[in-house]
């Protein structure tokens, strides 16, 4: 069975066609520029194409991207009757879709009513799902695989926010987490690869990039997570503030004479990393400017492994133990400066890490822990293509 895996934004179609047989990745590439000129990146084991194409809207690039797996030297697949379905990455499923589910036309109308609740995210993706129902055979099967699913365990007193009820119950306020699949498979994945049931570990899960989150997750479900009604919630990162207090909002209004998109615009695209350092949203890039003595690079950087810190200290305690801490995304698995500095001065709660082998992970599954630390602190690859691609085969075989 081959799984096409599909991540949409308004402007891009990253992909990955997968083998189940054994999980091995044919090619995977991104279809860029969408609607203004075109520029398509396709990589296969022993091949690598980038040229500029014509995308006016997403259904060209699929069909390019047709091209690119069935014809020239990156051929993969002799023709797109071998892919059995199509795996969609969604952002926002709210308390709708608590799973992964098949995609349907009145499953489409459902995901419409909750656009608003993703603007930048959610109507990208109904484009991309209906340009690939226009370019595949309606024989082949589609699925949506949900960031905010894993999430929907939760119980309502993390979930809610203390503002007038009616308020949740008119517009659906609350928090509903994200990078759910990521958080999802890196802990299976340690848990099968320490030999334990995953039902019976306290686990928290740091998924560190441009944007980040961290969740508890107890028993195999998210009992709490970072992110909140929006990806804005949280900790820092590149150009997102992360948590602040509410009242910053209007008192920055007033006196920039903001409107409320400008606000946002400033807190999403021009906050986080980029706003504390003027600098850069790149932490490679923060870390070497801290090194010449650039003090608002080093504050950034301070900023973030603070938050770290006191994020797996309250799950710990929200959760009441903790076995275990997973560090996972760009950041996460290649920074060991990140993961030193989070974990520092935590031998209290039974956290210590090695620095020879903190230092010695190179994109590899690695426990960085000390000998004898109580917790174990690990560094886990994730992979949300191919939990995309599991999910999606779960559902065609059922």
């Amino acid at each position: 069975m081959k799984i096409l895996v599909i991540n949409a934004g308004s402007s891009s179609l990253k992909y990955q066609l997968i083998d189940m047989t054994n999980e091995g990745v044919l090619a995977k590439g991104n279809c860029e520029r969408i609607g203004i000129d075109g520029l398509i990146t396709h990589k296969t084991d022993t091949h690598a194409d980038q040229h500029e194409a014509d995308f006016p809207t997403h259904a060209e690039a699929f069909r390019e991207l047709v091209r690119m797996l069935t014809t020239g030297d990156h051929k993969v697949i002799a023709d797109m009757s071998e892919i059995t379905a199509v795996g969609h990455r969604v952002v926002q499923g709210a308390e709708m879709f608590s799973s992964s589910v098949r995609i349907t036309d009145d499953m489409l109308a459902d995901l419409e009513t909750i656009s608003d609740l993703a603007p930048l995210h959610n109507p990208a993706h109904i484009i991309a799902i209906r340009a690939c129902q226009s370019v595949f055979d309606k024989s082949v099967p589609q699925v949506a695989v949900f960031d905010t699913a894993f999430h929907q365990s939760i119980p309502q007193k993390a979930f809610m926010y203390p503002i007038p009820y009616e308020m949740y119950e008119k517009y659906h306020i609350r928090k509903y987490g994200f990078h759910g699949t990521s958080h999802r498979y890196v802990s299976a994945k340690l848990a099968e690869h320490v030999g334990k049931p995953l039902e019976k570990l306290k686990i928290v899960t740091c998924h560190l990039g441009n944007g980040s989150s961290i969740t508890a997750v107890d028993g195999g479900k998210s009992v709490d997570t970072s992110m909140g009604f929006t990806p804005l919630d949280g900790i820092i990162m590149g150009t997102r503030s992360g948590s602040i207090d509410p009242s910053i909002v209007t008192y920055i209004q007033e006196k920039e004479n903001m409107g409320p998109k400008e606000v946002n615009d400033l807190l999403n695209k021009k906050s986080g990393y980029l706003g504390v350092s003027g600098v850069t949203s790149d932490q490679r890039d923060l870390v070497d400017a801290a090194a010449k003595g650039n003090a608002r690079a080093q504050l950034s950087v301070d900023l973030q492994r603070s938050q770290i810190k006191k994020y797996i200290g309250s799950y710990a305690a929200a959760m009441g133990g903790l076995d275990y801490v997973i560090f996972t995304g760009g950041i996460g698995e290649n920074s060991a400066e990140t993961r030193r500095d989070a974990c520092k001065n935590m031998e209290f709660m039974g956290i210590e890490i090695d620095e020879a082998l903190n230092q010695s992970v190179h994109g590899d599954l690695k426990d960085i822990s000390a000998p004898n630390a109580r917790v174990r602190v690990m560094v886990v690859p994730t992979n949300e293509e191919l939990l995309i691609a599991r999910d999606t085969m779960e559902i065609v075989n059922a």
